[in-house]
């Protein structure tokens, strides 16, 4: 008798996380690591003392499945303040662990098997997954480099849709791009959304770090999907601590959703998870009531840092754009003659002393991203000069 494969099909239909892979190849080779988006430097101090306070003072049991009140309250009243939008946190609210783990359990509670899911590309690697998880099919929309930035083709978003698709996934600001989505962009996913009777699962992890396209012009706008006409009741937001707070290993997410979604979504939270970190969502709620000036420093402060790498990384012979937002750039590869994407990371791991991310990851066909390569910056300035002077002997091989 065959006996069946011991990995399910699932399982076999994806890769592990090339993000992960790559920075266990930068400890590997000693690399500076541009790879993984994680800020090298300290969580805030005041930020740290409300966890410590908080296991001291013994939140260290099974909080509320769906998130600590205090948590949710605070959640409630930023949004509002950042987004103009009044949410319950009793029944809009699901604290998750992550925002990863945010947008997997808002499909599995809200998409069927033979369901389509539209995922723009390049992507953030989990989506995809995700919807493979969810027992969906992904369907999958290019953005293309132009000279306004990534953009999508409006008659090619609109063929992807169909009776079978349940949703679109954006992120914005986009990881890996740094797009920022412009208003009539959102309101023409909108109106596919509200004609095809479809969800939009909006990641929001990067709200905060929103520049422009160039150095000296004024800051973007963020714009949630929610806040457009008629979205509010088929948009899921999906958000976490990790980058605006820089504590990426606390994994504490949240998702905003109507009543009839969050109950759906606490349901499979609950099985998945049972709950988020109680001691660190205490401090979460501390985090959530920092004033305006916070936000204002920290997109001064990456802004700082996308102004330093960009040139860095043209001055060592890559095409880039300057990133609207996030704290990511897309690298073109192609003046220095190598195969594909992933021979090259090797080389600039091994021999040159940085890790990146191969921009094939990004793609379901590898091919189209066989030229780009992901640099984060969410680094000290001294990691980034390290990686600009490393970066320079590309020039003299």
């Amino acid at each position: 008798m065959e006996l069946r494969s011991r990995i399910s099909r699932k399982a076999t239909s994806f890769t592990e996380s090339v993000i992960r892979e790559m920075s266990r190849e930068a400890v590997k080779y000693g690399a500076v690591n541009l790879g993984q988006g994680f800020p090298d430097w300290s969580a805030p101090e005041d930020i740290k003392q409300k966890a410590i306070e908080a296991i001291a003072a013994d939140h260290n049991q099974y909080a509320v499945t769906w998130g600590v009140k205090e948590f949710r309250d605070a959640i409630a009243k930023k949004t509002q303040w950042f987004l103009g939008m009044d949410v319950d946190p009793e029944t809009e609210i699901t604290v998750t662990c992550g925002s990863t783990e945010g947008m997997i359990a808002a499909m599995m509670a809200t998409v069927d098997p033979l369901d389509e899911v539209i995922v723009f590309e390049p992507f953030y690697e989990n989506y995809a997954p995700d919807a493979i998880l969810s027992d969906a099919t992904p369907r999958h929309v290019p953005l293309y480099r132009t000279d306004e930035g990534f953009v999508f083709d409006r008659e090619q978003l609109r063929a992807a849709f169909s009776e079978r698709t349940r949703a679109i996934i954006i992120c914005n600001p986009n990881n890996p791009t740094g797009k920022v989505y412009s208003r009539d962009e959102l309101e023409f996913i909108a109106d596919l959304c509200k004609e095809f009777d479809a969800y939009c699962f909006t990641d929001e992890i990067y709200e905060h770090i929103v520049y422009s396209g160039h150095a000296d012009d004024d800051p973007l706008e963020h714009i949630c999907m929610s806040n457009i006409d008629g979205m509010r009741e088929r948009t899921v937001v999906v958000n976490s601590l990790s980058k605006t707070y820089s504590v990426t290993g606390w994994r504490v997410g949240y998702c905003i959703a109507p009543p009839d979604i969050t109950s759906a979504i606490r349901k499979v939270h609950d099985f998945l998870t049972v709950g988020a970190a109680n001691p660190l969502q205490h401090a979460g709620a501390y985090a959530m009531s920092l004033p305006p000036s916070y936000y204002d420093e920290l997109q001064t402060e990456y802004r700082r840092k996308r102004d330093l790498i960009v040139p860095a990384l043209r001055n060592a012979g890559f095409h880039c754009d300057t990133p609207e937002g996030a704290y990511y750039v897309m690298a073109d590869i192609s003046n220095f003659g190598f195969a594909n994407d992933v021979e090259f990371t090797r080389h600039l791991i091994q021999e040159i002393g940085v890790a990146v991310v191969p921009g094939s990851s990004f793609y379901h066909e590898p091919s189209m991203g066989s030229q780009m390569v992901r640099f984060c910056f969410c680094k000290k300035d001294e990691t980034l000069e390290a990686a600009a002077e490393r970066l320079q002997k590309l020039n003299r091989g």
